[in-house]
């Protein structure tokens, strides 16, 4: 199996001012557009967490956006981990 075809778990945690601003919504929309499942959880100190599953290509092209400059608010950093899929998602839900 091609290694952009791999399915996978991506873990990002989203700094900056991205709370109150539609940023869950907005990732949201780009994993679904890219047919991920997952959720974006604000995080009580201000980050976001997104946790995505599907191709690995899929989860890097959103890891892209998440860093692009044009999301809702402003990313400061965002901190990636990679894992493998466990298959527990569905859909994607802003929490």
């Amino acid at each position: 199996m091609p290694s952009g075809s791999e399915v996978v778990r991506l873990s990002a945690w989203v700094h900056g001012w991205v709370q109150g601003v539609g940023f869950r919504w907005w990732t949201r929309a780009r994993a679904l557009e890219l047919g991920l499942q997952g959720h974006a959880t604000n995080a009580r100190d201000g980050r976001v967490h997104v946790v995505a599953e599907g191709p690995r290509n899929a989860c890097e092209r959103l890891l892209g956006l998440l860093r692009s400059g044009d999301t809702p608010g402003r990313v400061d950093l965002v901190v990636e981990s990679w894992d493998a899929a466990r298959g527990d998602l569905t859909g994607f839900e802003e929490r």
